[in-house]
């Protein structure tokens, strides 16, 4: 278990956040109201609504109206809205750095924290307004700045600093669950569990049922969700001892998915985003730490097992299969492929896999509340895509409107030219 760290450049960040207000500098300060015309909306639970206006004070969705009357704002007729998506599994502050090589989360200069920014920024154009990043301290500063405005991005959820099984009996219970407890102190917003070696290394597994048992129930216990990177066996185990959510899932049986659909545990797999990132970008991992050329041919030949494994979750009745790309350095921006990847290449139905990164993911990260569908009371967080990806899913890499809370960061649908009552589109 390694001490959280966070570099001098990404304290900077956080002095920033101690000196500014808690207010974005796009906000005005008079409550603000926008209207929204669209012509196709995925609410994101499943549905296509059909010509509406989407009303929307400051932050919040305040009505949906079906009628074509009143003013408009915004008009995206001909696009397709839908809530703004969320991507439960990323590395938001991975880089490469000056050599071009991997940097991972060790960067501690002034250029990796301007690489993290810019990694926020382009994922947030890319129509992500809410990630879950597992697991580094770096992350923090982040997180909070773009909390209070100081640079713009997508919401961040972090684990600060993952709790790592080596595959022996180092770490009892009791030292796991003072573990969890120090991540709650350090402003961590779920835990993350590594049960299993890398898929590179074969993926076994790293932490004893006993050692997932305790870290899970103390994480309940503190109120903190546990996110556990696991293959094979350790699947199961981990559905057994009460975790929430399952990321990877690799080499695991039809029978533990069966369970997981059981005990309502979520599932992060990955059709291919992150094998595919690494092999483009393979002379830039190849010797950094845990890249190896035995690795990266464990990589090719795991790809189509990936494949396989989203195949069967989504053929397994009452699983809840949620989005993550696992995005590290090379992949940030492009988080869309992952949808790609999985309805053509293992099969999944669109629409589900819209639902998978908009309410269910929401729900996975206890926020179903707040974001992940288009509806009055929740956030302003929408989209919008030049094309259907109900009909074609490589519309989801032409995102050409994002807001997030209301705010709008994006718009060159029609040249980024607001449509008003009265004057043609």
């Amino acid at each position: 278990m390694r001490p959280s760290r966070i570099p001098a450049c990404f304290l900077i960040i956080l002095e920033l956040c101690a000196l500014a207000p808690r207010i974005s500098a796009q906000t005005p300060a008079s409550r603000q109201r926008i209207v929204i015309a669209a012509s196709a909306v995925l609410d994101g639970r499943g549905q296509t609504l059909h010509d509406v206006r989407i009303v929307i004070e400051d932050s919040k969705i305040v009505a949906i109206n079906h009628g074509t009357d009143g003013p408009v704002d915004y008009d995206l007729r001909g696009l397709t809205v839908l809530p703004g998506w969320i991507d439960a599994h990323v590395h938001i502050t991975w880089s490469f750095g000056k050599d071009g090589k991997n940097a991972g989360t060790e960067g501690t200069t002034q250029e990796d924290a301007y690489r993290a920014a810019s990694n926020a920024w382009v994922t947030l154009m890319a129509g992500f307004t809410t990630v879950q990043s597992v697991g580094a301290p770096n992350d923090v500063p982040l997180r909070d700045a773009i909390s209070r405005g100081i640079l713009p991005g997508p919401r961040i959820l972090t684990a600060v600093e993952p709790l790592e099984g080596r595959g022996d009996a180092t770490g009892t219970p009791d030292e796991i669950r003072a573990f969890v407890r120090k991540q709650k102190a350090a402003g961590a917003d779920l835990i993350k569990i590594f049960a299993s070696k890398s898929i590179r290394q074969g993926g076994g597994m790293t932490l004893s049922q006993e050692q997932l048992n305790a870290a899970c129930d103390e994480a309940k216990k503190q109120g903190l969700r546990t996110l556990v990177h696991a293959y094979k066996e350790a699947v199961r185990a981990a559905t057994l001892a009460g975790c929430t959510e399952i990321e990877h899932g690799t080499l695991a049986t039809d029978d533990d998915l069966k369970l997981m659909a059981e005990k309502g545990t979520y599932l992060d797999p990955q059709a291919g985003l992150v094998i595919e990132n690494y092999l483009l970008n393979k002379e830039k991992y190849l010797g950094t730490s845990g890249y190896t050329a035995e690795g990266f041919t464990a990589m090719e030949k795991i790809l189509p097992i990936d494949h396989e494994i989203v195949q069967h979750a989504a053929k397994t009745p009452g699983l809840k299969m949620v989005f993550g790309t696992d995005a590290v350095a090379g992949a940030h921006g492009r988080n869309a492929e992952e949808f790609i990847d999985r309805v053509r290449d293992s099969g999944v139905d669109p629409m589900a896999a819209m639902v998978s990164a908009n309410s269910l993911g929401a729900e996975a990260l206890g926020m179903g509340d707040q974001i992940g569908s288009i509806a009055p009371g929740l956030q302003a967080d929408i989209i919008a895509l030049d094309g259907d990806p109900l009909k074609d899913i490589t519309a989801v890499r032409r995102v050409v409107f994002v807001m997030k809370g209301g705010i709008i960061y994006k718009n060159s649908a029609r040249g980024a030219i607001p449509f008003h009552a009265g004057v043609q589109p």
